[in-house]
């Protein structure tokens, strides 16, 4: 194994071990007694529940990320890459639709292994803590939908980008980047109203005291909406949630039915609120535009190592190709994508006090944004202290109780 190889491997071990330390330090933090910020929010037996959903998804989530390390490192020393590469190559299909069929048998197989881990999931670990409402029906109908969405929107994606590699030239980065750019704006404005109804049902939210009061406190602040709408989450989880969708003049605020069902009018305006806020600071475009930054970076580097012949002697391949350069390419990206995602949810973190500070100052419910944050976290059975190392590596939120924290100070609220 050459260089690129070492690089490579050394990566990945790197990667997880980083992430056993975190979740060590994570569930360790976990053990002392309930803080007193939650006393009148969790009683003692739902604090253990959540320290034992802790304990349950974070046993699953090492074991996984080990599979998954064995088996590519298992598929990349038996040669297995080579074989698939031959397999395609022999049918004749020419550069762009060979290269289709080798990045979708490794991404099927990818799918396959990862299935019985989502079944995992879904109807034990979250089945025996009270979150599941899946029925095998629905996890059926998702996991189909999710594949023909791949089909009919991944497949011609994947070819247009082989196809700038394998024929613009020198310049074949800028027009990938400009095309996929053009391409994720366009899905941003239609996925609320043409994809995500494929998984949910959006109904608007009926007339009454609290589509008025959201209503009033987005025309307060001038922020247009041409809906409210309700999403029937609980037909596959009693976890809740709301976001903005859309664009513009279409943006519109979904609100999950089991958000409804457990909060206030006061406590539900303020989490539309702090929604508000991430839109009203920009938040949204600042993350759209680093994420295009990215993309661009991204796609100037792989053509650096395009038809590179060591990185492809590291995977024991014999021929060279634009698509193998795609798939080697992001395994060799991963320290970069490592340290993008640390500063990024680091920035993610500072975007949520910002929102939280707008939220306090135009909606004046500072004491009901932090009830509706405790009542979250106690229904999805959130880890109420988690360690540094954990949340510098992991959360896009910060910790809830310095959240809390500052919520209470901005707005001048005490605790009851």
């Amino acid at each position: 194994m050459n260089a690129y190889g070492v690089l490579i491997a050394s990566v990945l071990l790197l990667n997880l071990f980083l992430k056993g330390i975190a979740e060590g330090l994570n569930l360790k933090a976990s053990r002392g007694g309930l803080p007193e910020e939650f006393l009148g929010t969790f009683d003692p037996g739902v604090y253990r529940k959540s320290q034992a959903y802790l304990r349950a998804t974070t046993g699953f989530s090492l074991f996984a990320a080990f599979f998954d390390l064995l088996l590519l490192f298992v598929f990349w020393f038996s040669g297995s890459f080579d074989t698939l590469d031959r397999f395609c190559r022999g049918l004749g299909l020419g550069p762009v639709p060979t290269g289709l069929l080798f990045i979708g048998a490794l991404m099927l197989l990818q799918f396959l292994v990862g299935l019985p881990f989502s079944l995992y999931r879904t109807f034990v670990i979250e089945q025996r803590f009270g979150f599941n409402k899946t029925t095998p029906a629905v996890f059926l109908g998702d996991t189909l939908k999710s594949l023909l969405l791949v089909l009919l929107i991944g497949t011609p994606a994947l070819a247009a980008l082989l196809s700038f590699f394998g024929y613009a030239g020198q310049n074949a980065w800028l027009w990938a980047w400009g095309a996929f750019a053009g391409f994720t704006l366009v899905l941003q404005y239609v996925a609320p109203t043409w994809i995500m109804p494929i998984f949910n049902r959006f109904e608007p939210l009926a007339d009454g005291e609290l589509k008025t009061a959201i209503l009033s406190y987005a025309a307060q602040t001038g922020f247009p909406l041409s809906g409210v709408f309700v999403i029937d989450g609980s037909k596959r989880s009693s976890k809740a949630n709301a976001f903005f969708t859309g664009f513009g003049r279409r943006k519109r605020i979904a609100l999950f039915d089991t958000l409804i069902a457990n909060h206030s009018i006061d406590e539900l305006v303020a989490v539309i609120a702090h929604e508000t806020g991430h839109f009203k600071r920009k938040h949204v475009l600042v993350t759209m535009a680093l994420g295009m930054l990215n993309l661009g970076m991204m796609f100037f580097l792989l053509s650096l190592f395009m038809n590179n012949r060591q990185l492809f002697d590291a995977f024991f391949m014999t021929d060279v190709s634009v698509y193998g350069s795609l798939v080697f390419f992001m395994l060799l990206y991963t320290p970069v994508e490592f340290l993008l995602s640390v500063f990024l949810q680091g920035l993610s973190r500072k975007h949520e006090y910002e929102a939280d500070a707008y939220a306090v100052a135009t909606s004046g419910k500072g004491a009901a944004l932090v009830e509706a944050l405790k009542k979250l976290s106690r229904n999805n059975l959130s880890n109420l202290t988690p360690h540094p190392f954990y949340v510098f590596l992991n959360y896009s939120h910060p910790p809830l109780s310095d959240r809390i924290m500052r919520i209470r100070q901005r707005a001048g609220c005490v605790r009851s």
